[in-house]
């Protein structure tokens, strides 16, 4: 252990995906020092390797925070391999398994607004470590303060080595995919980087594409880079005023979720994305698999595994969960509704420019356009809507619609009659006709996020705003 200051210290704890906090009030250097201390001190009592990848997305702050993570590792005999600029989360997660490393860390808080960083863990298999390696890793955070050790020295000693994970990431897309398709598409798509850490890949993999906010500004215009309609007024805006665009893309801060758009400049949510996905994978790649999704996916996507015959498996909420079934078992598909997906073939890791490629692959291949092709997706399926609502409340109120949740005080939401609960991850409240809504606190920010389903937006708001009064007592 480095020398150490005595003082009483913040708790460190990991959320749903990473540790993140506000920049400046508990996301400080002294902070990040205690938790690479304890990355440190996991992967020495650990058999990995003892290599460790450290990257940075384009928030504030973060190469400064990066150095100081891979100043304490490398203090405490770990070699580091240090990115030599901004990288996608998904780039950390690939170096990582490339790099036969231990471990890999990215600081990057990852759609949370601009005020905010966080550092991310990830596995040597390429994805996000173990709920049971992360508490491994909280339990050895220190509650003292530890002294800052000399980068420079330890680049001298090459202890630190600069690395360029991003052309490591680059030829990895030009050996999984068909360039000249994609390449050929690369003018009709809008893509959205969000200031995030997408832009230079996608600059480079796709030249011809329409680019918004694909520049360095980590104060994100003021809007949180998450890839969801409220967020990505331009895009709808420019495919539909000009019928030379095919598609829109767009990626949060560090590039491992995804949002999409079709040739009419509407929004295609995960749930959509996942049945594509699945289809373009069977039947016209040949792959098969089971199908892991968290519990507030679309009840469409079981529905599509009947009909292929695919076995599916419905996980806790954070994609932790879901990756530890893709590094020990045959999955075709993980998937989060939230933007988070990864497939068969290349790591366990979201990652939102891959699968933005995936489909723009499925477009050229077929010649068929987003909504052609859900269509035919629609006549196995049915139509669908998933929509939410994101309630910021006070912890006291938010508490007690929790235990009102647990205690089963909820038979009814407005008109619609609640049949069966599920707690999975949070409370899924199923009101039939394939109707649903589903209540859980988010584990990153303080909100209580409420998720509806129905055959049409319509009725899956109509769905939501009568839970909202109801739980709100309105």
């Amino acid at each position: 252990m480095l020398n150490s200051i005595e003082k009483s210290m913040y708790k460190i704890k990991f959320g749903t995906d990473g540790w993140r906090e506000i920049i400046a009030d508990n996301f400080t250097n002294a902070n990040v020092r205690r938790i690479a201390q304890a990355t440190a001190d996991y992967l020495n009592k650990s058999d990995l390797p003892k290599r460790c990848i450290v990257g940075y997305d384009c928030r504030f702050g973060g190469a400064m925070f990066a150095a100081e993570t891979a100043s304490i590792l490398a203090e405490n005999g770990i070699q580091v391999l240090l990115s030599n600029g901004f990288v996608s989360t998904p780039m950390v997660s690939l170096a990582a398994k490339k790099e036969n490393a231990g471990l890999g860390i990215i600081i990057t808080a990852s759609h949370n607004p601009a005020t905010y960083n966080g550092y991310k863990i990830k596995a040597h298999y390429g994805g996000p470590a173990t709920p049971a390696a992360i508490e491994e890793v909280e339990n050895f955070i220190p509650d003292i303060e530890i002294k800052p050790a000399d980068f420079n020295h330890h680049l001298k000693q090459g202890n630190i080595q600069i690395m360029d994970i991003e052309t490591m990431y680059l030829n990895h897309v030009e050996e999984n995919f068909d360039m000249d398709a994609l390449r050929k598409m690369a003018p009709h798509l809008v893509y959205d980087a969000m200031f995030g850490a997408g832009q230079n890949v996608v600059k480079k993999l796709l030249p011809g594409a329409h680019l918004l906010h694909a520049d360095y500004n980590p104060g994100f215009q003021n809007r949180a880079p998450e890839p969801i309609l409220k967020n990505l007024p331009e895009i709808t805006e420019i495919i539909r005023s000009n019928n030379q665009f095919y598609c829109g893309l767009a990626t949060d801060g560090d590039a491992d979720r995804i949002g999409f758009f079709d040739e009419n400049g509407s929004f295609v949510d995960s749930h959509n994305l996942i049945l594509l996905l699945m289809e373009y994978l069977t039947t016209f790649k040949g792959l098969s698999g089971k199908i892991v999704k968290s519990f507030s996916v679309s009840d469409r996507v079981n529905k599509l595994c009947e009909i292929k015959g695919l076995e599916s498996i419905t996980t806790k909420i954070g994609f932790k969960y879901i990756c530890e079934y893709m590094v020990t078992d045959d999955v075709l598909i993980g998937a989060e509704e939230s933007g988070g997906i990864a497939i068969k073939g290349h790591i366990p890791e979201r990652d939102g420019v891959w699968m933005g490629l995936v489909i723009l692959e499925y477009m050229a291949k077929t010649g068929k356009s987003v909504s052609q092709l859900l269509k035919e997706i629609y006549e196995k399926t049915g139509s669908f809507a998933v929509e939410r609502y994101d309630l910021h409340l006070t912890e006291k109120l938010k508490s007690e619609i929790i235990q009102n949740c647990m205690n089963r005080t909820y038979a009814t939401f407005g008109n619609y009659k609640v049949e069966s609960m599920e707690d999975t991850d949070g409370f899924k409240f199923r009101l039939g006709d394939g109707n649903w809504v589903m209540i859980r606190p988010s584990g990153t920010e303080p909100v209580l996020r409420v998720y509806a389903e129905s055959e049409n937006s319509t009725n899956a708001f109509a769905i939501l705003d009568a839970t909202k009064k109801t739980i709100l007592m309105e």
